[in-house]
């Protein structure tokens, strides 16, 4: 079945996730949909230093939102801060060193800036794809920590700073890759078989779809939603994937193709009118599962991942008091 599933992801792939797809796609985009003057309002990026992150980023900037930059390198993140400004005179840009992977650091960081700021969108952007199992200073498996643990948390936390904004909104960056992946909740480590760095990081984003779901139920206050950039060229792309890019780097989106339903997402009108919950791509909501792929869950193993996950937060909850 797996052959399956990866054999109709790529043909999908090609026909939609590339520039060619976009460019298919954008000729009905609604004009002015994206037409959204977002001063006073407040966002936050992760993961906001390059590619897709700061790309989305800078369109917010521009639109004249405050703009909280999420980042694991000082360096980095303030370059991009003054390369930010510089190209918006916006100069309501905040950095934020943090690294994702660590849930102690993370829970602090939440914690501390929903006492000090206030939050219209928060933008899951960060993550990782890590080729060979690697584990974090706590013992987790750096790929869950950072796409999953580290997302859930932050999410979660900053949930009741989200419920008291206007027209709160929650966008998670998954991946199409997630199609081919159903969840497993018996080896979230990949402790088990042979690792596979795409294939966790395609689990991690299923996780993050139905990790979506389920806030969209709880918390109906916050339009949640998840979705797909389409295959862009980023300095992710071309670090964790060489023999992908290579292959494919004439065919692969911009960043700012790859941003443009993050921002749609973030701002537009057109948004809240969609359920809560859904999965994009291109700006529609698309299916989370492809046909006689056999990748759907049951409740009992979602309600286990949230168990989990809950569990975790708990635990570093405790170790950093």
């Amino acid at each position: 079945m797996s052959l399956y599933r990866n054999a109709v992801w790529f043909v999908k792939g090609l026909q939609e996730y590339t520039k060619a797809g976009y460019e298919y796609a954008s000729k009905h985009f609604v004009p002015g949909d994206l037409d959204v003057n977002v001063t006073g309002r407040c966002f936050m990026v992760t993961g906001a230093n390059s590619g897709i992150g700061k790309a989305t980023a800078t369109e917010l900037a521009k639109r004249g939102g405050t703009v909280h930059l999420v980042c694991r390198n000082k360096d980095r993140g303030e370059e991009a801060k003054k390369e930010i400004i510089k190209s918006t005179n916006n100069e309501n840009i905040h950095v934020h060193i943090l690294d994702m992977s660590n849930p102690r650091k993370v829970l602090e960081f939440a914690e501390k800036f929903k006492k000090k700021y206030k939050l219209h969108v928060l933008v899951n952007n960060a993550g990782c794809m890590i080729n060979q199992r690697e584990l974090t200073d706590d013992g987790l498996e750096k790929n869950f920590a950072t796409n999953t643990l580290g997302t859930y948390i932050l999410t979660t936390t900053l949930i009741p700073v989200l419920k008291s904004a206007e027209d709160a909104r929650v966008v998670t960056v998954s991946s199409g890759g997630m199609l081919v992946q159903k969840l497993n909740v018996d080896d979230l480590q990949f402790e088990k078989g042979q690792f596979d760095g795409t294939m966790a990081y395609a689990q991690n984003k299923r996780q993050q779809v139905i990790l979506t779901e389920h806030w969209a139920k709880m918390h109906p206050e916050i339009h949640f939603s998840v979705m797909h950039p389409g295959w862009a060229d980023t300095p992710a792309v071309r670090s964790s994937m060489p023999d992908f890019y290579e292959r494919m780097k004439t065919k692969l989106r911009t960043e700012a193709q790859g941003a443009d339903t993050i921002i749609w997402l973030a701002i537009s009108p057109a948004t809240i009118k969609e359920k809560s919950g859904r999965f994009f791509q291109d700006r529609c909501p698309v299916s989370t599962h492809l046909p006689l792929a056999f990748t759907r869950s049951s409740s009992a193993d979602e309600q286990k991942l949230l168990k989990i996950l809950d569990e975790l937060i708990e635990s570093f909850r405790s170790k950093s008091t």
